[in-house]
């Protein structure tokens, strides 16, 4: 009796990666972005891999900041550069988020900007707004609001890439949280927020009608279409104290599957001192991170090493974790290595889940290439280096997480 015991506890531990190994080496390849079969499919997790149909998906893929309020030309020359890169997962945040539309409650960033939609011209879109009448948070679902959502979608949907979405952005470029909690004439921009009741109640408000939103174009609500592979809560949301953070987060993730089991969940934290603590968290499938090297006053080796220690942190969990931002100016004469180096770590390490790098962006409707003489991380499909190596990473992770999986999952079986 002992002996069978320990034998269905291993069967348990291992299910997911006796599942694995069975698809792999049943199949003629891993699962790609392009796959047909994945592409009606939910993401899942098995450990600290993501998962489709009972195979792994590993992720490589992109971020972009101006795809909800972009020209549908615009969206859809970022979406084909994916493609072209190899990349199966866009990462977006859903923005803008605005003051009342008459003046009388201040929009705390230029939202009357003009421009190119990568320099925050967001050209009359908004998703929220303050109704003076009301008193209270309005939703835009017309044309130049949550459509603009469901023409992404869609458009994502047809070349078979998957799309993570942030609810919210907690910074203030274009309104975010901080336009939320401004509503209420609070200047706290780490507590408030995250804190108040009305806050709070605006949140579930917004969640509930994003995920239960039917997408006028494809006829799925949010919450049953597959091209979406996670919700994230915030983009980034750096509320204080942490233990404030950490209980918004439990509270917020719960609430979200309680409205959604197809989708995984994710806290979308950056922070990488705190160790993905929110980990713990039941309800969150997946841990994030985001990583800057210049920031953080780290060499391309160092962070090489922080990568492993995230990976490491996944293990433990049991868990996947994603490095979903991570950049490094172009002008640095070491770009092009530091990035073979990082992406050839993240491909390699059986614990790592996969990256988005921060960020793809295409020619704005004006014919320009966005202009990035600040950060220099913007990634084009110019033919340059940084690009090559991008597309490669794409093209060979497929196939080295194949045979990582297999043997792995071989192993542990065994």
């Amino acid at each position: 009796m002992i002996i069978d015991w320990q034998r269905a506890k291993l069967t348990l531990r291992n299910a997911c990666l006796r599942v694995l190994a069975l698809a792999l080496l049943s199949a003629p390849a891993a699962v790609s972005g392009a796959d047909k079969l994945s592409a009606t499919s939910f993401i899942k997790t098995c450990g600290t891999q993501f998962t489709v149909d009972g195979r792994p998906f590993f992720v490589t893929g992109v971020n972009n900041h101006y795809l909800t309020f972009g020209s549908q030309d615009e969206v859809t020359r970022v979406l084909d550069d994916a493609v072209a890169m190899g990349a199966n997962v866009v990462r977006v945040f859903l923005s803008p988020v605005i003051g009342s539309l008459d003046g009388s409650t201040a929009t705390i960033w230029n939202w009357r900007l003009e421009g190119d939609a990568n320099d925050l011209a967001v050209r009359g879109t908004y998703l929220l707004s303050w109704n003076p009448r009301e008193n209270g948070m309005a939703i835009n679902d017309g044309a130049n609001g949550m459509q603009k959502v469901d023409f992404l979608i869609a458009e994502a949907g047809k070349r078979r890439l998957r799309l993570i979405i942030a609810f919210l952005d907690f910074w203030a470029y274009t309104g975010g949280a901080q336009q939320m909690r401004a509503w209420y004439g609070s200047a706290d921009q780490s507590t408030f927020f995250f804190n108040d009741p009305r806050t709070k109640r605006d949140y579930r408000i917004w969640v509930r009608h994003v995920v239960q939103r039917v997408n006028l174009l494809n006829g799925l609500a949010y919450r049953d279409d597959p091209t979406i592979m996670a919700w994230e809560l915030m983009n980034e949301g750096n509320a204080r104290p942490e233990a404030l953070r950490l209980a918004w987060i439990d509270e917020m993730s719960s609430y979200v599957k309680s409205l959604d089991s197809n989708h995984l969940v994710s806290s979308g934290n950056a922070n990488v001192f705190e160790k993905l603590a929110d980990l713990t968290i039941p309800n969150l499938d997946f841990g994030t991170w985001h990583g800057y090297p210049l920031y953080y006053k780290l060499t391309v080796q160092q962070f090489n090493d922080m990568i492993t220690g995230f990976c490491h942190l996944a293990a433990r969990a049991k868990k996947p974790v994603l490095l979903e931002e991570f950049g490094y100016a172009q002008s640095n004469p070491d770009s092009a290595r530091a990035y073979a180096m990082w992406l050839n770590t993240l491909t390699r390490d059986p614990n790592c889940a996969g990256w988005i790098v921060w960020r793809l962006v295409s020619r704005q409707d004006s014919g320009r290439y966005p202009v990035d003489e600040h950060d220099q991380f913007d990634i084009r499909n110019d033919g340059s280096a940084r690009w090559n190596i991008l597309q490669s990473a794409a093209a060979r992770a497929t196939q080295i997480r194949k045979t990582i999986r297999v043997s792995e999952a071989i192993r542990e079986v065994r």
